[in-house]
């Protein structure tokens, strides 16, 4: 025997129907908040974080400078950079802070440059080694991929508080069935069991 095809009622839960339970109405009104929650609080969110990110980067390149430094020691033999096909070494290197004070440190360099060489290094508003600032199409990439992790993440978490509502609502709805189907059934002299 063949199965009819079951029709799908759009909308159903918004219709005015004698079956509709009060559940049913807060459930949709449920999803309707959790979505345009997902979506609008998703996108304001995402709007944010890139801001933040761009906002840090500009920050950065206002706080940062490259200053020549002497290389203290040859690069030759010394640890390669973290970076796979970097060519640069771990070096000490010598500069002058801001406030007149020789300070060293380790940066990347050349892995052929030789003691006494001057090397470019970029240090922080203290005078501190600092890592190079990102460049503006850089800070796009990281702002565009930040925000739409962050929106990404937002609309996740609302879309599972939605799924969390609905599942306490169907669990309340059940628990609201067992008393009526046992008020029913002991009303015609049996007992569920």
């Amino acid at each position: 025997m063949a199965r009819a095809p079951c029709a799908r009622v759009r909308c159903w839960r918004w219709r005015r129907n004698p079956l509709r339970r009060r559940s049913d109405v807060v459930e949709a009104w449920v999803i309707l908040a959790g979505w345009l929650l997902a979506l609008v609080g998703g996108l304001l969110a995402g709007l944010a974080a890139a801001d933040a990110i761009e906002r840090s980067a500009d920050r950065q390149r206002a706080e940062r400078r490259t200053v020549s430094a002497v290389l203290v020691e040859d690069a030759k033999g010394k640890v390669p950079a973290r970076t796979a096909g970097d060519p640069r070494v771990w070096a000490t290197v010598r500069w002058t802070a801001p406030d007149g004070s020789t300070l060293t440190g380790e940066a990347r360099v050349s892995a052929t440059s030789l003691a006494g060489n001057r090397v470019p290094v970029w240090i922080d508003q203290s005078g501190h080694l600092t890592a190079e600032p990102l460049t503006d199409g850089q800070a796009r990439s990281h702002a565009a991929a930040g925000g739409v992790l962050v929106a990404t993440w937002a609309g996740g978490i609302a879309l599972a508080a939605v799924s969390v509502a609905r599942f306490h609502l169907r669990q309340r709805r059940m628990e609201q069935w067992a008393v009526e189907w046992e008020r029913i059934d002991t009303r015609w002299g049996r007992k569920t069991g």
